[in-house]
């Protein structure tokens, strides 16, 4: 079978059916007087795993790395950590470092000292410390503000500074609550990379908390996805964006087109679905499909389809419409178009070429087409 996405690593444990998580969640439930952030859930982390919690705010996500961390308690079920139960355990005998998104820096305190206190309260002799705090300072960019102190720094250069304090005492889990918020597009692109670069040299477990979609699927060996206290999926990055198992989950990785209708046939790894905008065929979610008749929906990412002027010939499925919006990006032109049934959907095209002899203008009247495998067909 044809694999989703690019191969990212070999490293996969959450395949093996013998690998022992390093984290686990035990039908944890977490109230807070009558709201409930976080209900009932089970989750397993692997050693020298990159996992990132993505989701809106107020789905859960950092009330489950706090439970981690030791800052709040379950109301319910369980936490172990490399096999040990955390029940009762405070948060400074934790193996574990947090980095906070109100990055806690002291302002009495140079950049390299804050960077070096942690390091400092462990006992490491000052030779190894300075040079640890000067390796944090380069990873973060930061070596010439070495003796600034935190009032005199940018909102994103304090994030870096709270970074490599997290980073520099080497802790076999890292927890980090939006981490690259306040970064500026570029450079957060850049911290990505070194994030992951740092993470596998030294083999440590990061778990991140975000709300942004691209810094998840970009740094993450694995994304759980949350809604309201729960998971909705998890899987890879190739996995949730190829392979949502629900329209919230499509809805909230990316851009997506999800057409509705009423399944009138299937087999053994297809479905059709007719409504307002004609008949599709998708590829089949799951292994069983749905009965017919029953209402269904049909997910299908913009750069799937493919835009004309004509119907092609020997398309699964197309649509006609009517050029609505046009964004050019620089990279990639996105088109919404209106169709017959009023539904507005989005396609785009990369724009491989830096001269366009006939671009397609407003208004105008053209046909999207894609194939059967190129959507889903979702239940829910």
């Amino acid at each position: 079978m044809p694999s989703l996405g690019s191969i990212r690593l070999s490293f996969a444990p959450w395949n093996d059916p013998a690998a022992k998580p390093y984290i686990s969640f035990r039908n944890v439930t977490k109230r807070f007087g009558d709201f409930v952030a976080v209900d009932n859930l089970s989750l397993d982390v692997y050693e020298r795993e990159f996992f990132s919690l993505l989701g809106p705010s107020g789905c859960g996500k950092t009330t489950l790395l706090r439970m981690l961390a030791g800052f709040e308690e379950p109301t319910e079920g369980e936490i172990f950590l490399d096999g040990q139960s955390l029940k009762g355990v405070p948060p400074h005998k934790r193996p574990v470092n947090m980095m906070f998104q109100s990055y806690a820096l002291f302002p009495h305190m140079s950049v390299a000292d804050n960077i070096a206190f942690g390091l400092k309260q462990d006992g490491m002799e000052k030779g190894a410390r300075d040079e640890r705090v000067a390796q944090m300072l380069k990873l973060v960019k930061l070596e010439e503000f070495a003796k600034r102190k935190p009032d005199q720094l940018s909102g994103g250069q304090r994030q870096r500074v709270a970074l490599a304090r997290a980073v520099a005492k080497r802790p076999k889990l890292l927890l980090l609550d939006e981490p690259l918020g306040a970064l500026d597009k570029k450079l957060r692109e850049e911290t990505q990379f070194e994030l992951m670069d740092l993470q596998q040299q030294l083999g440590l477990t990061f778990m991140i908390v975000t709300h942004d979609q691209e810094e998840a699927m970009t740094m993450s060996d694995r994304i759980a996805v949350m809604d309201k206290g729960i998971i909705a999926q998890t899987g890879t990055p190739a996995e949730i964006y190829e392979a949502p198992n629900s329209r919230y989950v499509a809805d909230f990785i990316g851009s997506v087109n999800i057409l509705e209708g009423a399944v009138v046939s299937s087999d053994d790894a297809h479905v059709t679905i007719k409504g307002g905008d004609g008949e599709i065929v998708g590829a089949l979610r799951g292994s069983k499909a749905p009965a017919d008749g029953k209402t269904a929906w049909f997910a299908i990412r913009p750069e799937k389809m493919q835009v004309s002027r004509s119907r092609p010939d020997n398309a699964d499925n197309a649509l006609e419409g009517e050029v609505w919006d046009i964004a050019y990006l620089g990279d990639m032109t996105i088109i919404n178009v209106k169709l017959d049934s009023g539904n507005v959907v989005q396609a785009s095209m990369i724009n491989r070429s830096r001269l366009v002899e006939d671009p397609i203008g407003y208004e105008e009247r053209i046909w999207l087409s894609f194939t059967a495998d190129s959507g889903l067909v979702l239940e829910r």
